[in-house]
């Protein structure tokens, strides 16, 4: 039973990357997924979360209007599509599911955690 981040990588102020949160062993339709990300030096927030319908998102100011979360519970597969990213967005990316709750900085609030995707953004 796992969440799989990927999709990070090292790409110049104002391009996009798409993340992926893929989980195998349980069904990702029956969870909230989040996002986190932890910058060097900086604990982890949480910024962004879809219900486990995809009928709910939220997305806290700092990536409002840039990211986009989605998720094909078909694919059990929870996306983020980040676009005109900023130097400040550098930092390891996280997946998290949660039955309880879909965004909280509570990190025990959630089931199963990602193990890291680092995003890079130059300037």
């Amino acid at each position: 039973v796992q969440l799989q981040a990927s999709g990070g990588g090292l790409v110049q102020a104002g391009e996009s990357l798409r993340l992926s949160c893929a989980a195998f062993g349980f069904t990702l339709a029956y969870y909230a997924i989040a996002w986190f990300r932890q910058a060097p030096g900086k604990e982890r927030e949480g910024f962004s979360c879809i219900s486990s319908h995809g009928g709910s998102t939220h997305y806290t100011d700092s990536v409002k209007g840039r990211f986009t979360i989605s998720r094909d519970n078909a694919k059990n597969t929870v996306y983020l599509q980040m676009n005109s990213l900023k130097p400040e967005d550098t930092a390891v990316y996280y997946c998290a599911a949660s039955r309880i709750i879909c965004l909280s900085q509570t990190m025990h609030e959630y089931d199963f955690w990602g193990q890291g995707t680092l995003v890079t953004v130059s300037s």
